[in-house]
């Protein structure tokens, strides 16, 4: 078992460029997923740690070895991809035990890898069914078992349950989890689904255009993004952003938006704002809640009236879309009652949680 270090490593195809020196140290038992939007440039580098893609400059280490000109057999990886990859002609039990069959193990050491991946994953009663006789969970749980016999140092999950439905994403999800608490071996998982890298991971790795934009926990990422970008990628529904200038006002510096409305502006910022200053102000939908509905009395807050354009209720809350600063917000209201569009509503604004960021680089004014 080990950690993965990757350090500048560059892939080219010709003269484009798609992963950009990335810098990166994953620690042993770590379970980090790479998180971005199609093209960012993840699954490239997960391929790259696999060895299935060469790297075109720098150095890969699995553990204190480096790996760049070693071919994926030799890398003591196993890789769970987006298909199941399974052999249709094969049970459970020899889907499970192929590959250790043909790196030559005896059969009583492949019998008890296999038992005790099927123990570990609840396959026990699915071991002589073909994969055309499993669902999509159980398909992807041999895969998962497949890796799991190798006993390898690092596990690489490449979206792996972008094909299953909305329920068995939940249900595979807290299987991964297990797997991990159980097995206590590296894991580097690749998703664009960020409530997947909310849930799974010790440390998020946020990409775009092949380049690392964050690395953190996950209450990191999602409290103290580092700009614009890893604020609207993280979080559902993604966190509101609105175009501000700045104005010094009686008790510090505000926020005027395009409809008039000044949002007081925390007052740490206040030596880093000057008067006219392009910003964008962010806040959670938690941030902007009916009144009674949401945010703690003694919040520091300002009171906006709002007429409601959609309310979407999903139980014990609903998500409320107004405008503000002409353009349309996300509020969360907790406990809610019904509501039509067009009805007038008295919002609070969180201002304790008030993210500014630069209105030309995007970054956080505030880190």
């Amino acid at each position: 078992m080990a950690g993965v270090t990757l350090e500048k490593v560059v892939k080219r195809y010709g003269q484009s460029v798609v992963v950009h020196g990335i810098d990166l140290s994953i620690a042993h038992n770590e379970f980090v997923v790479l998180v971005g939007p199609s093209g960012c440039g993840k699954s490239t580098t997960l391929r790259m740690i696999a060895g299935l893609e060469e790297i075109s400059d720098g150095t890969i280490r699995i553990g204190n070895r480096a790996v760049n000109g070693l071919p994926p057999r030799s890398r003591n990886i196993s890789m769970v991809f987006q298909s199941y990859a399974l052999y249709p002609h094969m049970t459970v039990r020899e889907n499970l035990g192929f590959g250790l069959r043909i790196a030559g193990l005896g059969a009583g050491e492949i019998r008890r890898r296999v038992d005790e991946a099927a123990e570990i994953l609840g396959l026990d009663t699915l071991m002589d069914r073909l994969p055309a006789h499993l669902s999509g969970g159980q398909r992807q749980r041999v895969a998962m078992g497949r890796a799991i016999v190798r006993n390898p140092d690092v596990f690489l999950f490449d979206e792996p349950l972008s094909n299953l439905d909305a329920k068995l994403r939940g249900q595979m999800r807290v299987e991964i989890k297990k797997l991990h608490q159980r097995v206590g071996t590296t894991i580097i998982y690749v998703t664009h689904d960020q409530v997947e890298a909310m849930t799974l991971a010790d440390r998020i790795v946020i990409m775009r255009d092949g380049r690392v934009e964050q690395v953190g926990t996950p209450t990191e990422v999602f409290d103290h993004p580092v700009n614009t970008f890893v604020a609207g990628f993280i979080g559902s529904p993604p966190m509101n952003q609105l175009p501000a200038t700045v104005e010094t006002g009686a008790g510090g510096p505000v926020a005027r938006l395009s409809d008039a409305i000044a949002i007081p502006l925390p007052a740490d910022l206040g030596p880093r704002l000057v008067a006219g200053q392009a910003i964008t102000l962010g806040f959670r939908p938690d941030g902007l809640a009916p009144e009674g509905h949401g945010l703690a009395s003694g919040a520091p807050t300002i009171t906006i009236p709002r007429d409601i354009l959609i309310a979407e209720p999903l139980g014990n809350e609903s998500i409320l879309t107004v405008e503000l600063g002409g353009r349309e917000v996300q509020g969360r209201m907790l406990n809610p009652r019904p509501l039509h569009s067009g009805e007038r509503v008295d919002f609070r604004l969180d201002l304790a949680h008030l993210h500014v960021f630069d209105g030309k680089s995007g970054q956080n004014l505030r880190l």
